[in-house]
């Protein structure tokens, strides 16, 4: 049994580093590895869930397999979620693997999918197929966390990126920031921009910086989409944003047919989600984020949005870089609400902590965000 058991934790930590494969690619759809063993343990097919409309990771190891020249029947399917069960963009996996003669499969964790969610274990179990579920649960739900957060709470996982000197200074008060983290780092923010689904910003960022907002320190084969809250839409026609040809998505408080006409001649999509004051109303743009099958949104933003997103409770996660300088009085990292004590603070956990290059990296996420 221990044997087994240490067979089964490295068969299930290959097909977690096939998953890492699809990190840049599978979206809307969940980062996922299969391996295929024979009986006695000889690695015969192995694949990962392709761009979204493409072959699954099951059926990518399928077709290596047979590529090889290798009979799966009688084989364990390794996999890192539970093979789909719907037809979608493409036919059930669950299907394919029955069909196929595999006798066993290990997955990491069940699909948070309604459409999915036990039913593919069922339907393997119905015909026959050994099922065991719990290798490697944890990493495989860590991969996914925002296809996890879509499924379970309808919005993104929300992530903020903030860099900053050690004394918490985004900017000077003047606005230089550039450059207050090294070449490192930069790089580092733009892979986080990269496995997003979308990147957030305010229309402050806009007017001011006129940034890009794509991905370019880092190779991609996509660019993630851009989200601009914009209450009074004012983005400029001529705006940086508008250059990687990318969606771009902005939300707005204020009707404006006129400008909401010329910025959708952009290739702009503006809808309206009013709140208070003549806000966006920030909970519902997540919630349509999420039906836009956003699974994790990387904010890039000023100090004001960024404190309005955390005062609502919103964000899950923060992405710090740390330089380390020391820059004295200048603009802070979230514009919050003085406290009356320090039990209102907002409690975060330390989940990991990295030097890149001479700064720090830490992610931090909101107690208990990630318990869903």
């Amino acid at each position: 049994m221990p044997w087994h058991n240490a067979a089964v934790n490295n068969f299930i930590r290959q097909a977690l580093l096939l998953a890492q494969q699809g990190l840049l690619i599978t979206s809307p759809n969940p980062r996922v590895g299969c391996l295929l063993t024979t009986p006695d343990g000889h690695v015969i097919g192995q694949g990962h869930t392709q761009q979204a409309g493409g072959p699954h990771a099951e059926v990518m190891a399928l077709r290596d397999a047979a590529a090889r020249g290798h009979s799966v029947v009688g084989a364990t399917a390794y996999v890192t979620l539970e093979p789909c069960s719907h037809q979608g963009r493409t036919g059930p996996c669950c299907d394919a693997l029955i069909a196929a003669g595999i006798q066993k499969v290990v997955a990491s964790i069940a699909d948070p999918n309604p459409l999915v969610s036990g039913q593919g274990f069922g339907r393997l179990r119905a015909a026959g197929v050994a099922v065991e579920v719990g290798p490697g649960a944890a990493e495989s739900r860590e991969l996914n966390i925002g296809f996890f957060s879509r499924m379970v709470r309808k919005t993104p996982w929300v992530r903020m990126k903030m860099a900053a000197s050690l004394d918490g200074t985004t900017a000077l008060a003047d606005g230089q920031s550039q450059w207050i983290t090294s070449p490192e780092a930069r790089a580092d923010g733009h892979a986080w921009r990269a496995r997003a689904c979308a990147v957030l910003t305010g229309i402050g960022t806009v007017l001011e910086d006129n940034p890009r907002l794509d991905v370019r320190e880092v190779p991609s084969p996509r660019q993630p989409h851009l989200v601009v809250v914009d209450s009074r839409l004012e983005t400029p026609l001529d705006a940086h944003l508008f250059i990687a040809g990318r969606p771009v998505w902005i939300y707005a408080a204020v009707e404006n047919e006129a400008k909401k006409a010329a910025l959708e001649a952009r290739g702009a999509t503006v809808t309206y989600r009013p709140g208070a004051n003549g806000k966006v109303d920030l909970a519902a743009m997540l919630q349509d984020l999420g039906r836009r099958e956003i699974n994790e949104l990387h904010v890039e933003a000023g100090s004001k949005l960024n404190g309005s997103l955390i005062r609502a409770g919103l964000v899950d996660e923060l992405l710090l870089y740390l330089a380390p300088k020391l820059l004295g009085p200048g603009r802070g990292m979230a514009s919050l609400d003085p406290l009356a004590s320090l039990a209102e603070a907002v409690a975060l956990e330390f989940h990991a902590t990295h030097r890149v290059g001479p700064d720090l990296r830490i992610m931090a996420r909101v107690a208990g965000r990630d318990r869903f």
